[in-house]
Order: structure tokens, then sequence, then C-alpha cells
């Protein structure tokens, strides 16, 4: 049995937020893209077409969006050199400081 709903006669407090959501243009963005040819194993192309399909979506784009992901997380950001050379750590001595992750 469905129970009724006992509606009130009291006053509804609203306020106006401004609008947050983004524009269609930038729903849109596309990162370009660089062509690349490259040889992976049988079994991980099966198991990416396999998720591929299972989430209605394109298995290129699932690898894709992994290396991106593993990117955005272990890229080092820009240094203020733009000679390459690395830097010295200061207080250390004359020695190169690595940095591991």
């Amino acid at each position: 049995m469905k129970t009724k709903i006992k509606y009130t006669n009291e006053p509804i407090e609203a306020k106006v937020i401004m609008d947050f959501l983004p524009p269609p243009e930038e729903l849109a963005f596309r990162e370009e893209g660089v062509k690349v040819t490259i040889a992976l194993s049988k079994k991980s192309i099966e198991f990416f077409k396999s998720e591929a399909s299972k989430h209605h979506t394109q298995y290129q784009r699932m690898i894709r969006k992994l290396i991106d992901t593993y990117v955005d997380t272990y890229a080092e950001p820009p240094t203020r050199r733009s000679s390459g050379t690395p830097q010295k750590e200061k207080g250390k001595g004359s020695g190169l400081a690595i940095k591991h992750p």
C-alpha cells in the first residue's frame, strides 16, 4: 500500500546561484593527437577490447586514457631552466640531485 504525501502550506526558501556549467565549446575540446604505430601483446589487446565492449567505448580510447593518466601522475613539472641540464641541489656539495618517484 502506498503512503499518501501530505502537503503543507509553508514558504519555500530559494536562492539564485551563478551558472557554473562550462560552455559547450569547452565540453567539445579535443586534445591534439599524434598517430603512432606500436606493437602490443595479444592478451593486452584482447583485454582492452573486452573491457571497451562492456563499457560501450573504443579500446584505443581506453589505452590512450591509460597512458595520459600515467603521464599526468609521473610527469615532472617544467623546470625554470630551459637548457635541459640538471641543476645541483643547494647545500649538497657538487653531486647531482636525482629524484625518484
